[in-house]
């Protein structure tokens, strides 16, 4: 169906209004503060959704263990994931470069999937398969060269835009950390839901999410300073953040990588940090320098590389 095609598309426009999103709402509220906020308006948006839908209490995670691979994945993709990219705002990067570290998700994720096939191949192997036809040899192959190309590229366009950063005071040890945090939890969330979480809602699987990002948020926000100021960006923000981002972007993610979709919102990530560099150069006023422009192109063309040559394995 040409809607289940035109997902990831749409994902990713509304993805990269995410980190814009951040600087709008950052001069306003510390980060655990709005994150605890959004989490919970979230929570009780769906819950709206899910009376008016009157879905039975079978839509609802069936096992304990469910419930638990659903909290874990919430945990990842929300808590982690957002309040890495949120306290890495708050700390002074722009827009743009946490959108490009972020944006590296596609390499990692090839990366571990190749990995994780070889070691089962090797240990097919020793059970009895491997290069005589036997389960090795049909088990996944090592990382190819054009993979390395795509990485050295990616890394390459990276530093471009760090050193670039690094002039200017917005790159630092501590938010590079932070990104760095929020790169991992999206990857080893996708990751994990794709392995371990079981076909369900995806209205209650995204409030039952939610509900562990927030059990983790929440003490989080109640050390940390700063007042909670309801201006109109900050409004604005939440809003946005709650109706389209979560109620829209995560339910999308979610529905992508519960249909196998997972490589072809891997294939679209790339043009997230353009997207978001150009909306923060519009609306902001970050600089769209000669070098800036040349790391993004050379992270986009690297990780391009990595994810079409790991698809190409796999057909």
């Amino acid at each position: 169906m040409s809607w289940i095609r035109a997902m990831p598309v749409v994902f990713v426009m509304i993805w990269s209004t995410g980190f814009v999103v951040a600087r709008f709402g950052m001069p306003h509220a510390p980060p655990m503060h709005f994150l605890a906020w959004r989490y919970g308006l979230s929570i009780a948006a769906f819950l709206v959704w899910i009376g008016l839908s009157r879905i039975g209490t079978d839509a609802w995670p069936q096992s304990r263990r469910q419930w638990l691979h659903l909290g874990v994945v919430g945990v990842l993709m929300h808590a982690g994931y957002l309040g890495g990219v949120w306290s890495a705002v708050r700390a002074g990067m722009g827009a743009g470069l946490v959108a490009l570290i972020v944006g590296l998700q596609p390499i990692l994720t090839a990366l571990w999937l190749t990995g994780h096939l070889h070691v089962r191949r090797a240990g097919a192997a020793q059970v009895g398969g491997g290069a005589d036809g036997g389960v090795g040899s049909r088990i996944a192959p090592r990382i190819t060269p054009r993979q390395w190309a795509g990485l050295a590229l990616g890394l390459v366009g990276l530093v471009l835009v760090v050193a670039h950063k690094l002039g200017a005071g917005q790159a630092t040890a501590l938010n590079l950390l932070l990104a760095g945090l929020a790169l991992a939890s999206i990857t080893a969330g996708t990751l994990y839901q794709k392995r371990w979480v079981q076909t369900c809602d995806v209205r209650t699987a995204n409030t039952v999410q939610l509900i562990a990002a927030l059990a983790v948020t929440a003490p989080l926000a109640w050390f940390e300073a700063g007042n909670f100021d309801l201006h109109p960006e900050l409004v604005g923000a939440m809003v946005w953040s709650v109706l389209v981002l979560t109620l829209g972007g995560s339910s999308l993610l979610y529905l992508m990588i519960q249909r196998g979709a997972a490589t072809a919102v891997a294939s679209l990530m790339y043009l997230v940090p353009p997207c978001t560099a150009v909306l923060a150069a519009w609306l902001f006023g970050e600089e769209l320098g000669v070098t800036v422009v040349a790391g993004l192109v050379l992270t986009a063309i690297g990780v391009l590389l990595v994810v079409r040559a790991g698809a190409g394995q796999r057909r």
